[in-house]
C-alpha cells in the first residue's frame, strides 16, 4: 500500500460571507459574521481527521477592478472579512486535534506582536496553531497601514526572511525547561534560561525575550504559499507546509521537485515540508449529477464574469477591465502574485474567468468512490503530500459531501488517515 496523503481545508476569502446567495445558504445568511458555519466546518474536518484548517485573510476593500470597490462589494468578492485571530478560539474550543492556521502579514504586523499572538494561541490550543506567512500583495492593503503602496515583490520577501528569523528567535527565547514551578523554593522560572535576543536587522529590531514561555510545539507550524521563484526560496527556507496551485499532474511534480531541491540547498530535510495542492472536488450520488453541478458553476462564472475579473484584478494588481474579453492577453508584469500572472499570457480574460471555477487544473468530479480513486492516482503520480480543499463559497452541504462522503471513500482505500496519532499539529503533519 502506498504512503497516505494529508488533507487540509483552505478557507478561501477568509472569515467572510460564504454561500449567502445559494439554495444551501441556511436560514440565517445575514449572520455570516457569527462563527457557527466555521465551527461546523472544523468539527466535520476533525471527524474526518484532516490535518488543518487555514484561514485566508486580507485587510482592505479592494478597488483594482474598474478603479472602484463596487464589484467587490456587490458580489462579496474577497470582502468583507473579519479578523481571523478572532475566529481561532471558537474553532479551538470545538475541536481537540485539528490544526488551525490563521493568516498574518509580515508587512502589517510588528514582529513582536505577531510572535506574542501566535505563541499565545499555541498555548491556549495546547499545540495546534500554525501561522500562514503572507507578505501582502496589493496597494490597498498597504495604504490602510500608512504606506504609499505595496513594497516591491522581492523586497517583501527580503523583509519576510528577516521577519521570520526575528519571530523564530523570539519564540525560542525561552529554553524548553525554563519554567521550573518549584513552589518550595519559590522559583517560577529560571532566569538563566530566558534570553534577550538583541535583534537588529535591516528592516526590524527587537530586544526580546518574548513575554511568555515557549509554546507546546516549540514554535507554531509555519505555512506559506509562495509560487514565484523568490517565494519558493522563502517557503523552502521557512515553511513546514506549503499551499500550492498547479495546472495538472506534471506541474504538481515540477513544483514539488523544485521546492524540495531548494529546501535541500537551504540545509533542510525536504521530507519535513508537506506540500498540499489546492483542489475543489464535486461529489454527488451520480457522476452525471456532479458533472451538471460543475457545468452550472462554469456557466455562472461567465454570467457573472465581472466577479471573476475583479478577483483576478485584486490578486494581480492589474485592472482586467482594460482588456478585450476574447483576445489573448499579452505578457504581463505585476507587483502582486507573480506566479499566478505568469500563467495568464496567451489566454483571454473570458478563458481565465472560466478556469477560475476550478483553478487546480484537475477534474475531480463524480461519485465519492470515483473522485477518491482519481485523487489517489494523481497523488501517487505527482509524488505529492496531499490536497487542500478550496471552495470560496461553500455551504454545509458541501462540507458534508467532502467530510462524510469523499473522505470515507479515501479512507477505505487507505489513502488518508482514519484517526489522529498525536496531540500536536506538527506531529500529525510529520506522521507520514
Amino acid at each position: 500500500m502506498s504512503r497516505p496523503f494529508h488533507l487540509a481545508w483552505f478557507l478561501s476569502r477568509g472569515y467572510g460571507p460564504k454561500a449567502w446567495r445559494t439554495t444551501w445558504a441556511g436560514s440565517d445568511p445575514d449572520r455570516w459574521m457569527m462563527p457557527d458555519l466555521f465551527v461546523d466546518l472544523a468539527r466535520a474536518m476533525e471527524r474526518a481527521s484532516f490535518d488543518y484548517l487555514i484561514i485566508e485573510d486580507s485587510s482592505n476593500v479592494p478597488y483594482t477592478y474598474q478603479d472602484s470597490h463596487d464589484a467587490y462589494l456587490r458580489f462579496a468578492a474577497a470582502t468583507p472579512k473579519l479578523d481571523p485571530a478572532v475566529l481561532v478560539p471558537y474553532l479551538a474550543q470545538a475541536t481537540t486535534r485539528l490544526g488551525i492556521v490563521p493568516t498574518f502579514s509580515t508587512t502589517e504586523y510588528p514582529p513582536f506582536l505577531l510572535a506574542r499572538l501566535i505563541n499565545s494561541l499555541d498555548h491556549v490550543t495546547e499545540g495546534r496553531i500554525g501561522w500562514n506567512i503572507v507578505t501582502g500583495s496589493n496597494d490597498g492593503g498597504a495604504q490602510n497601514y500608512g504606506h504609499a503602496g505595496q513594497f516591491e515583490h522581492d523586497t517583501r520577501y527580503d523583509m519576510a526572511d528577516e521577519f521570520a528569523d526575528l519571530v523564530t528567535q523570539l519564540l525560542e527565547s525561552w529554553e524548553p525547561d525554563a519554567v521550573v514551578l518549584d513552589r518550595e523554593r519559590f522559583i517560577f522560572a529560571d532566569g538563566k534560561k530566558v534570553h534577550p535576543i538583541h535583534f537588529k536587522g535591516k528592516y526590524f529590531s527587537s530586544r526580546g525575550p518574548l513575554s511568555a514561555p515557549r509554546s507546546p510545539q516549540g514554535r507554531p507550524v509555519f505555512c506559506q504559499a509562495g509560487g514565484s521563484p523568490r517565494g519558493r526560496t522563502f517557503a523552502a527556507r521557512w515553511a513546514d507546509t506549503i499551499i500550492a496551485a498547479a495546472d495538472g499532474v506534471a506541474a504538481m511534480k515540477t513544483f514539488r521537485d523544485d521546492v524540495r531541491r531548494r529546501a535541500h540547498e537551504a540545509g533542510r530535510d525536504p521530507d519535513r515540508i508537506k506540500i498540499l495542492f489546492q483542489t475543489q472536488p464535486i461529489v454527488d450520488e451520480t457522476k452525471a449529477a456532479a458533472q451538471e453541478r460543475r457545468r452550472v458553476e462554469a456557466a455562472e462564472a461567465i454570467e457573472y464574469i465581472d466577479m471573476q475579473l475583479a478577483l483576478m484584478s485584486r490578486t494581480s494588481g492589474i485592472d482586467f477591465s482594460r482588456f478585450p474579453l476574447d483576445e489573448p492577453l499579452p505578457a504581463l508584469t505585476t507587483n502582486g502574485h507573480q506566479s499566478q500572472v505568469a500563467r495568464y499570457a496567451g489566454r483571454s480574460p473570458r478563458q481565465l474567468a472560466e478556469a477560475m471555477v476550478d483553478r487546480s487544473g484537475l477534474d475531480f468530479t463524480g461519485t465519492a468512490d470515483e473522485v477518491a480513486a482519481n485523487m489517489e492516482a494523481v497523488m501517487q503520480e505527482a509524488g505529492g503530500d496531499g490536497y487542500l480543499i478550496s471552495n470560496s463559497y461553500f455551504s454545509r452541504r458541501y462540507v458534508a459531501e467532502i467530510t462524510d462522503g469523499l473522505v470515507p471513500a479515501l479512507q477505505r482505500r487507505g489513502a488518508v488517515r482514519t484517526h489522529y496519532a498525536h496531540k500536536h499539529f506538527r506531529d500529525n503533519l510529520l506522521e507520514f
